[in-house]
């Protein structure tokens, strides 16, 4: 997908030609897919993306508090403040006072939250297996090799 240069307005400098084809560019369609795809699936589950993703978080990491997740998720600590306060509604995760500061709240799954996360994650995995059926195993191994190596490479810069 090759673009034409933008003109540049006076002390500007140009779009580059070739700013589609840029590998970030080509992370940011494949993950704008993949939300697409997974978006409505989840819808069904009555979560979104970032929710799911922040009981995962959670559940991966448990006693999080909501400044470490948005670091870990990439957000905002009032995004993650908003995404935790409606599950804390729903009953799926809870706040805890950290044992030794008592300000902190730490984030933990319910049991609802690991009921609904294990009916999430099952659709996520299985959007997975149909990705890496039509890739095969050797482009997928590739593939999270070379992700691998670019998030390596974006937290040296």
């Amino acid at each position: 997908m090759n673009v034409r240069p933008l003109p540049a307005q006076e002390g500007e400098r140009p779009v580059a030609a070739g700013a589609f084809d840029r590998v970030t560019w080509a992370l940011r369609r494949a993950e704008l897919a993949m939300q697409a795809v997974k978006e409505p699936r989840l819808r069904s589950l009555g979560l979104s993306v970032a929710h799911y993703s922040l009981l995962i978080s959670v559940h991966n990491h448990p006693g999080l508090t909501g400044a470490e997740l948005a670091r870990r998720m990439g957000v905002t600590p009032q995004a993650v403040a908003a995404l935790a306060d409606r599950l804390v509604g729903r009953g799926q995760v809870e706040r805890r006072t950290h044992p030794r500061h008592r300000r902190v709240q730490e984030l933990h799954l319910t049991a609802a939250g690991r009921a609904v996360l294990r009916l999430a994650d099952a659709v996520v995995a299985e959007i997975e297996l149909k990705i890496t059926e039509q890739l095969g195993r050797a482009d997928t191994a590739t593939l999270r090799a070379l992700l691998e190596r670019v998030a390596v490479a974006a937290r040296e810069l």
